[in-house]
C-alpha cells in the first residue's frame, strides 16, 4: 500500500500587510488656516453679517418711508423701532449694511490689486522700476492716511461724492502699507532656484510671476485683503459720520451721522445708534479673528506656539486628573 501525496501544497501564511502610508497634504491644503475655534467663530459673524446685507434688503420694506409713529421703541411690528421721522430703523440698517459691505470689498480688491503690482511687480523687476515704485509706496506711507482721506472728500463736490468715489479715495490711501510687505516677501522668492529655471527657460515675466511666485503669496495677500476691508469699512464709518462719506448712499456710517443729528444718544434712542456700531464691531471682530489664522500660515511659529501652549494645557489636565 503506497502512501499518497497531498494534491494541494499548504499556504504559506502571508506576512501581515504593512498599513498605508499617510497620504501627503495636497499643496491647496497647506495654503488654508487650521480650523479653531476662533477661525469658526470669524467665520460666522462674517458670513452671517455678509447673508443679513445680502437677504435682508431684500425682504423689508422702504427705509426712507415716513411714519407718524417718530421715535418709537422696538415691538413687534417694528423689531428696531423708528427714528425721529418714524422710518424702520431695521430696514435702515439691511441697506446700510449692505452698502458698507461694497465699500468694504470694492476698496478690498482696489487695494490689494494696487499693493501687489506696486509690491511684487516692481520686486520682480528690480533696478529703476523698483525704486520708483519704492519711492511711491514709502510717500504714500509717511502720509497720514485719515487726513488726506478727509482733505480729499472735502475738495469732492457733495453731488460728485458717490459710493464709487469714497472707495477709489479709500482704496488709494491704503496700499502702501501691503506694497511694503509684498515687496520683502517678493525680494526672498525672486532669488530661488525655480523662479531662476523659469527665467532661463524663456518664460515671460507675468508668467513666472503668476505661476512661480504669486502662489507662495496667497497667504500675504489674503491677510493684506482681509486688513484693506477691515480698514475700509472703519473709514468709511468714520468719514460718514463726519458729514464726508458717499452722498446718496445708505451706510452704516451715516446710520450714525444721522442719529448724531437727531440726538439719538441724548433722547435715549439706544436702536438707533447701537445697531449699526454693533454690526461695525461684530463685523471687524470676525475679519480680525480670520485675520489672525491667516497669519499662522504667514509665520508658522505663530502656529506651533499654538499648538505648544495646547499641549501644555491638555498635559496639567491629565496631571491634575
Amino acid at each position: 500500500m503506497t502512501n499518497t501525496q497531498p494534491l494541494t501544497e499548504p499556504v504559506a501564511e502571508r506576512p501581515p500587510q504593512a498599513r498605508p502610508a499617510t497620504r501627503p497634504k495636497a499643496a491647496w491644503r497647506l495654503m488654508l488656516p487650521t480650523m479653531t475655534p476662533w477661525l469658526a467663530t470669524g467665520l460666522t459673524l462674517v458670513a452671517g453679517i455678509a447673508l443679513f446685507g445680502l437677504l435682508a434688503p431684500l425682504l423689508v420694506g422702504d427705509p426712507d418711508r415716513i411714519r407718524d409713529v417718530g421715535l418709537t421703541g422696538p415691538s413687534g411690528e417694528l423689531w428696531l423701532g423708528t427714528t425721529q421721522t418714524g422710518q424702520d430703523v431695521f430696514a435702515q440698517l439691511a441697506f446700510a449694511t449692505r452698502g458698507s459691505l461694497q465699500i468694504g470689498l470694492i476698496v478690498g480688491v482696489l487695494a490689494t490689486v494696487l499693493s501687489a503690482f506696486f509690491g511684487i511687480y516692481g520686486a520682480y523687476l528690480g533696478g529703476v522700476a523698483d525704486e520708483a515704485f519704492s519711492l511711491l509706496s514709502n510717500v504714500f506711507l509717511v502720509i497720514p492716511g485719515l487726513p488726506l482721506v478727509i482733505v480729499i472728500s472735502g475738495f469732492v463736490p457733495r453731488e460728485s461724492r458717490g459710493l464709487w468715489t469714497i472707495a477709489v479715495v479709500l482704496a488709494l490711501t491704503s496700499w502702501a502699507a501691503s506694497a511694503r510687505v509684498l515687496r520683502a516677501q517678493t525680494l526672498s522668492v525672486r532669488n530661488r532656484d525655480y523662479v531662476a529655471a523659469a527665467k532661463l527657460s524663456g518664460e515671460r515675466p507675468w508668467r513666472v510671476i503668476a505661476v512661480e511666485i504669486l502662489p507662495n503669496l496667497l497667504p500675504v495677500l489674503a491677510s493684506q485683503f482681509v486688513f484693506a476691508v477691515i480698514a475700509a469699512v472703519l473709514g468709511e464709518a468714520g468719514l460718514s459720520f463726519l458729514g464726508l462719506g458717499a452722498s446718496g448712499s445708505s451706510t452704516l456710517g451715516t446710520m450714525l451721522f444721522y442719529a448724531q443729528n437727531g440726538f439719538a444718544l441724548p433722547l435715549g434712542a439706544w436702536w438707533w445708534f447701537a445697531p449699526p456700531g454693533l454690526v461695525i464691531a461684530l463685523f471687524g471682530t470676525g475679519l480680525a479673528l480670520i485675520n489672525f489664522s491667516i497669519d499662522e500660515i504667514v509665520d508658522p511659529k505663530l502656529k506651533n506656539a499654538r499648538l505648544h501652549r495646547r499641549r501644555t494645557r491638555l498635559a496639567a489636565k491629565g496631571g491634575a486628573a
